[in-house]
């Protein structure tokens, strides 16, 4: 009985500094100080990608197999 008593507690405790390590490195991920620049640069990349997909699937080339259609 002790010994699955024992078990139990390990395996706690495991738990706990496992939650514990994840929560620290998320709060201190967060809090590290970004640059503005490099955050404003990604985030422009990503909505010209994402312009350049939705264009690209309405830009009337092809369309039907007659070449540009407007």
């Amino acid at each position: 009985m002790t010994a699955i008593l024992v078990m139990l507690a390990v395996v706690a405790a495991v738990l706990a500094a496992a939650f514990g390590y994840v929560g620290w490195r998320d709060r201190r991920r967060l809090s590290s100080d970004d640059d503005p620049d490099v955050v404003r640069a990604a985030r422009a990349e990503s909505h010209r990608r994402a312009a350049e997909r939705e264009h690209v699937q309405h830009d009337g080339w092809n369309n039907a197999g007659h070449g540009f259609g407007g």
